[in-house]
């Protein structure tokens, strides 16, 4: 049996869960979020618990289990505390602003690069470099993160490029000197 989707998920007292209609809406002080539940997952709610269920054993169900489990996990802790991903710009010339909805990102190229913010998402910039980018869907929070990465994403020869503040950057040796 899968032991993450065995868990029971906790409901915190400020957050609100409707099961209706096969879907799941969460509610919480950091805004509100819903799921399309697979039709044969079912979750219950039993005096602020959820517990996801499974009808068989199949290796289909066994899957769905554990992530119908992780992703309304995800949605609770994302209107309660949310989710937050750091990136870093190294290199010369390299930094980012923001302007209103719009993040703007000089990246080495002839041009900067406005990247719109998706709603639920917001970026904080701090010293030209340092990008903070935070919101209640962890699903979005990685997408918004890795698409901002992947318009220069770093390279192993300086390491210049846009990176997780995390992220090791696995060095190369250039060309041997004459």
């Amino acid at each position: 049996m899968s032991r993450i989707g065995r868990k029971p998920i906790p409901i915190p007292d400020k957050v609100n869960v409707e099961i209706a209609g096969g879907g799941i809406s969460v509610e919480g002080p950091r805004g509100k979020l819903s799921l399309r539940l697979h039709p044969s997952m079912m979750v219950r709610a039993e005096d602020r618990q959820l517990h996801c269920v499974r009808p068989t054993n199949n290796k289909l169900h066994r899957s769905l289990h554990g992530l119908t489990r992780t992703l309304v996990a995800n949605m609770i802790e994302g209107v309660t505390k949310g989710f937050e991903k750091k990136l870093e710009m190294v290199g010369v010339g390299y930094r980012a602003s923001l302007q209103g909805r719009n993040l703007t990102l000089m990246l080495g190229y002839s041009h900067p690069i406005v990247y719109p913010l998706p709603e639920g998402i917001k970026v904080e910039v701090e010293n030209q470099n340092l990008l903070t980018i935070s919101g209640s869907d962890k699903q979005q929070v990685g997408e918004v993160a890795a698409k901002i990465r992947s318009l220069r994403p770093p390279e192993p020869y300086k390491g210049k490029g846009v990176k997780y503040a995390t992220e090791r950057i696995r060095r190369k040796a250039g060309k041997a000197g004459a």
